[in-house]
C-alpha cells in the first residue's frame, strides 16, 4: 500500500482527493497536519506519517516555492497538479522532486497511475512537457545562451559513471547512496541536456565538455 501525503489550496478539494484515493485499495491517505503552504518545507517539518508520495494539488501558480534539494539527501516524490509550467518551472520541479505532472482535472485512473509511477521511482511526464524538455528543431538563440540547465557536482559525478557503464546499483554503491536518488539524478540529467537515454547523455557530456576522456 502506498501512503499519500495530500496538499491542496483548498480543504474541499484535499477532502476530495483523499477520499478517492482511500476508495482504493492500493492507497492509504496519511494526515501530517500540513497544507500547501508547508510544500516548501516538507523535508524539515516531517509529517507525522512519513508519505511514499506526497500529491499536491496546486490552484495558483507556486512552483517558485517547491522545496530545495540537498543532492546528497533523496527527495520526497511529489506529484504536481498543475494547469501551466514553463520550461524553467518544469526543469525546476524536477531538480525538487516532482516525479509527475497532471493537470488539476485530471482522471483517477491518472493520478493513480501516477502516483505507482512516483513511488517507484520513475518519472512521469505528458507530451506537452516533454516538449519543453526537448530543444526546439530551429531556435534563434546564440549558441552561448545554452537551452540546458548547468549540472550540478554530483550529477557531473552520475553522469562520469553513467560514461563508464555502470547500471544505478553500481552508481550508488560507488558514491555511497541510494539507488533511488541515483534514479532521480539520472533523470535530471537526461532532462537537462534533452537525451532520451542514457548513451545521448554521455554523447551529449563528452560534446560539451562535461566529460573528459
Amino acid at each position: 500500500m502506498i501512503r499519500v501525503l495530500v496538499l491542496a489550496d483548498s480543504a474541499v478539494v484535499r477532502a476530495g482527493l483523499e477520499t478517492m484515493l482511500r476508495e482504493n485499495e492500493r492507497f492509504d491517505p496519511v494526515r501530517g497536519g500540513l497544507n500547501l503552504a508547508d510544500l516548501s518545507r516538507l523535508s524539515s517539518l516531517r509529517p507525522r506519517a512519513e508519505p511514499d508520495v506526497v500529491l499536491a494539488e496546486v490552484g495558483s501558480k507556486r512552483l517558485l516555492s517547491l522545496p530545495s534539494v540537498d543532492p546528497h539527501a533523496e527527495p520526497l516524490p511529489l506529484v504536481l497538479m498543475i494547469d501551466e509550467v514553463s520550461r524553467r518551472e518544469l526543469v525546476q520541479a524536477i531538480r525538487s522532486g516532482v516525479r509527475a505532472l497532471l493537470p488539476r482535472a485530471a482522471q483517477p485512473t491518472e493520478i493513480f497511475a501516477a502516483i505507482e509511477a512516483a513511488a517507484a521511482g520513475l518519472t512521469a511526464f505528458g507530451p506537452d512537457e516533454l516538449d519543453l524538455l526537448l530543444p526546439a528543431a530551429d531556435t534563434s538563440e546564440p549558441e552561448s545562451e545554452s537551452v540546458f540547465e548547468t549540472l550540478s557536482a554530483r550529477e557531473v559525478e552520475v553522469l562520469a559513471l553513467m560514461a563508464q557503464g555502470l547500471a544505478n546499483k553500481n552508481i550508488a554503491d560507488r558514491l555511497n547512496i541510494s539507488e533511488h536518488t541515483v534514479k532521480f539524478h539520472v533523470s535530471s540529467i537526461l532532462a537537462k541536456l534533452g537525451a532520451s537515454s542514457r548513451t545521448e547523455a554521455v554523447t551529449k557530456g563528452l560534446k560539451d565538455g562535461l566529460l573528459i576522456i
